[in-house]
């Protein structure tokens, strides 16, 4: 059996596999309670500086292939130095220093695409290199990137269980541990860690429902192999947990009927998924007179808006935003008195944010942009200053809430990526599509580079959509070819770009409009124009509890 396994799945993740299986049972039957999760926070912040040294003179200093150590050593910081500039400092004091000095990472860098030069040195950027090298590989997830090489996430439960610690504070806050929860999102490593989280939580979800098929043609085997090792494992440690049902976004009526079913049995019913298939679900409610009053969701993967969370609300049911990355892990959950519709309370246990300011346009990088450092050993990638290609506001404030009560003072709100695009959930770099818009589209359908733009925008109804703008000078055009070329080319591979690529399909995403790209005062044309709709005003839960 394993031979024939072997000849569709890889002999790494075979390997991850038998090893996720060996120590699910223990890690699923020893749920976290809360007690231990307040007293594991508190000794992390009080440690602080404590692991971030750690993580510097252990995955860095300690690793002669990082190329951090390269960057740290041009910046003429040894280990000593950081010692000392952390007393003197503190943590991200330290960071900004480093900043200053060329220790960062932009998402270019970091990706491998092209190295990193700070003055006259030339530093090569291995996405394996910046792994941590201590990890225990239980599953693999990967990033988007259909251009140069996608970055390979190792998942290891350890990680896992430490970002499980702030899950179960977080879920404690809204009063959630009892309520019943699933997953609307895809097939894979990254919905796994979902679950997983959940589950050691002591809240397992119910079900997990996925907008792509993992049986369909064209992906990777391993998207049926992961379901069903995480299944075996948590039968074999008495907590059952959902293999993936595939739910397209146009026929959602499986996951209604299970909301209503749990509301009319005096539950609550909890969805965590991106904001605009929210947005798709409920309205499906409302044109099928269902009442959502109670119902919950989390919010994930897009940005969130006051126009998308209107729409939520209509419907009876309310909504709280997450944010984090398949790389970094969580970065922050919801504030429950927030100033934003996105507003989170950044974790700043698990990791360590600063932003450029206004010199940070010199490195190509906005003054907003979201700079993040690892604080644990567990991390999967070690991050020091690496930009993901998001901005925020990034603000302290006395918000009263409960998240407050652990520590986590530090907000963030308006997050918004300045490198990629987010349509429905599923993210692609702006690199990634620049090959497809520069050279594939001009080849097949004729035209300059210059002829053709994405523009992602908010729709009326709260939906992403892209549009693919074509300049009329081009010609006559099959447009649904058009999108069947775009959509191919950059869900090239079985993997995390063929589940993204699928998805985008599904739930025509993209369309092709016949107009002039859009430029910008100086003339210049980009390749991608964000477009984001006015914010409309948040109209207050129907529901008779507000915010919980």
């Amino acid at each position: 059996m394993v031979t024939g396994l072997s000849s569709l799945v890889p002999f790494a993740d075979i390997a991850a596999g038998v090893r996720f299986l060996g120590r699910l049972p223990s890690f699923l039957r020893h749920p976290i309670g809360s007690a231990e999760a307040r007293a594991i926070v508190r000794r992390r912040l009080e440690r602080r500086e404590a692991d971030f040294l750690a993580v510097a003179e252990r995955l860095i200093y300690g690793y002669d292939g990082s190329p951090y150590r390269r960057l740290l050593r041009l910046a003429g910081c040894e280990y000593g130095d950081l010692e000392r500039l952390v007393d003197r400092e503190g943590v991200e004091g330290t960071l900004r220093n480093l900043y200053r000095q060329g220790v960062y990472l932009t998402v270019d860098e970091f990706k491998g695409r092209r190295p990193a030069v700070r003055g006259s040195a030339t530093v090569p950027v291995d996405p394996a290199r910046l792994c941590n090298p201590r990890a225990t590989v239980h599953a693999l997830a990967q990033s988007s990137g259909s251009r140069g090489p996608r970055t390979q996430v190792p998942l290891d439960l350890a990680s896992n269980w430490d970002h499980a610690i702030n899950r179960r504070l977080s879920l404690d806050a809204r009063g959630a541990i009892g309520w019943r929860h699933a997953i609307w999102g895809v097939p894979g490593g990254g919905e796994m860690v979902i679950v997983l989280r959940f589950a050691v939580c002591g809240a397992p979800p119910v079900h997990w429902f996925s907008q792509v098929d993992p049986n369909g043609p064209g992906l990777h085997p391993r998207y049926r192999w992961s379901g069903r090792v995480m299944r075996w494992g948590s039968i074999l440690a008495g907590v059952p947990l959902p293999t993936p049902r595939y739910v397209p976004l146009e026929h959602p009526s499986p996951i209604l009927t299970w909301m209503v079913g749990v509301l009319r049995a005096g539950g609550t019913p909890h969805l965590k998924t991106f904001p605009s298939s929210a947005v798709r679900l409920c309205q499906a409610a409302l044109d099928a007179g269902l009442d959502l009053r109670g119902a919950k969701f989390t919010l994930t993967g897009e940005p969130i808006t006051a126009a998308r969370l209107a729409r939520i609300r209509r419907s009876g049911a309310d909504a709280v935003p997450d944010y984090g990355s398949t790389e970094s892990g969580a970065i922050g959950e919801w504030c429950l008195a927030p100033d934003a519709p996105d507003d989170v309370h950044l974790f700043h246990d698990l990791q360590a944010l600063i932003q450029p300011g206004p010199n940070g346009q010199d490195r190509g990088l906005p003054p907003g942009a979201l700079l993040i450092s690892s604080l644990r050993l567990t991390a999967p990638l070690i991050l020091l200053n690496v930009s993901m290609g998001d901005q925020a506001e990034m603000t302290e404030r006395a918000c009263g809430c409960p998240m407050e009560r652990h520590g986590w003072t530090t907000h963030l709100h308006t997050i918004r990526s300045f490198e990629k695009l987010t349509g429905e959930g599923m993210t692609f770099f702006d690199t990634d599509v620049i090959r497809v818009l520069e050279e594939v589209l001009p080849t097949r359908f004729g035209g300059t580079p210059t002829d053709y733009q994405l523009s992602e925008e908010e729709a009326e109804d709260g939906r992403s959509r892209l549009r693919l703008l074509v300049h009329p000078a081009v010609g006559p055009l099959d447009e649904a070819a058009v999108v069947d070329q775009f959509l191919a080319s950059i869900g090239a591979g079985s993997g995390a770009e063929r589940v993204m690529e699928q998805f985008w399909r599904q739930a025509g995403v993209v369309r092709v409009e016949r107009r002039a790209p859009h430029a910008q005062a100086s003339g210049k044309i980009l390749h991608l124009h964000l477009q984001r709709r006015d914010a409309a005003p948040v109209e207050p839960p129907t529901g008779s509890g507000g915010v919980e």
